[in-house]
């Protein structure tokens, strides 16, 4: 038996049933086409903006699909699994559903090895499943430059933390690169690393290099070679427009670490791998199932 109930307010048919059906299995769900609406009835109120300002009356107990606030969302063309992953994430939170503590990493001076993801249009989703295939005792950190503007990284990460068995964080120039985490790049600054007594940790830098994607890739992959052992190294290079990180992938294989390009077959947009390959960086060139496949089973090493 549900212990919270909501209700879905919409002018859209399609859209009431959609969300009801994937909450249902969460929570006890009507969906209403009308604006008259007992408050007493539910815990939580969905409710579309296209049907005007009426959610005013109950802020406390709304969700606001499609405004600016903190407890709303923006309302997409159509309802992605993106999108619902962080509808639950709000209503979750609205609601004070708290998900499980996760471990704090352990920061341990000795060898690590790294994964390192560069990805810009069509990735996000991908460096999702990512995220979620990931087990909690997966045993070296992973570093991704996902091209987003400053002001989307951090909550990009604070979805995948809510989804993920790992840790994941938005850099900062404290952040420690060791196992447990998965670090997603800061928007506004390039990644770039720093070895003290040992330990690597995240260091932000700024684009003195007038690069046009801040983060990019290829910053992250020319300080890795800087400082970790190329041989510890996996560098992968997913979908994307341009060819950030082709150039670094290059480099990296040279000196000896495993590298991976997306393959135009589920390459959304098939700019960032095709440059890659054609350089010559890749090792390998894998579609994004076996790419997961291959992240997994270099934690098997």
């Amino acid at each position: 038996m549900f212990t919270k109930k909501l209700l879905i307010v919409s002018p859209s048919a399609v859209f009431r049933l959609t969300l009801k059906k994937f909450l249902e299995n969460r929570f006890e769900v009507d969906t209403n086409k009308n604006k008259e609406i007992d408050l007493k009835k539910y815990d939580l109120i969905i409710f579309d903006k296209d049907y005007g300002d009426e959610y005013k009356k109950f802020l406390n107990k709304v969700v606001l699909i499609g405004g600016e606030c903190e407890d709303c969302i923006e309302k997409p063309d159509f309802i992605s699994e993106e999108f619902k992953q962080n509808l639950l994430n709000l209503i979750e939170k609205k609601l004070g559903i708290r998900q499980k503590r996760k471990k704090i990493p352990e920061i341990i001076k000795g060898a690590e090895k790294y994964v390192l993801i560069g990805s810009s249009t069509g990735g996000p989703g991908l460096i999702e499943t990512i995220a979620r295939s990931l087990p909690e005792d997966y045993p070296y950190p992973v570093c991704v430059v996902q091209h987003m503007p400053a002001n989307f990284t951090s909550k990009f990460a604070s979805r995948l933390n809510s989804v993920s068995k790992l840790n994941v964080v938005e850099s900062d120039n404290t952040q420690p690169v060791v196992k447990g985490y998965f670090i997603i790049a800061k928007g506004g600054w390039h990644l770039h690393f720093r070895n003290k007594d040992g330990i690597v940790y995240c260091k932000h830098a700024p684009n003195s290099k007038n690069k046009f994607f801040v983060p990019s890739v290829d910053e992250m992959f020319f300080s890795a070679l800087e400082v970790m052992n190329p041989k510890d190294i996996m560098a992968v290079v997913l979908t994307g427009i341009g060819d950030d990180g082709a150039d670094g992938l290059v480099a990296l294989k040279k000196a000896g670490a495993y590298t991976i390009a997306e393959s135009e077959k589920t390459a959304a947009v098939y700019g960032m791998p095709k440059a890659a390959k054609e350089r010559g960086g890749a090792c390998k060139i894998l579609d994004f199932p076996d790419i997961v496949k291959e992240i997994l089973k270099f934690g098997e090493h």
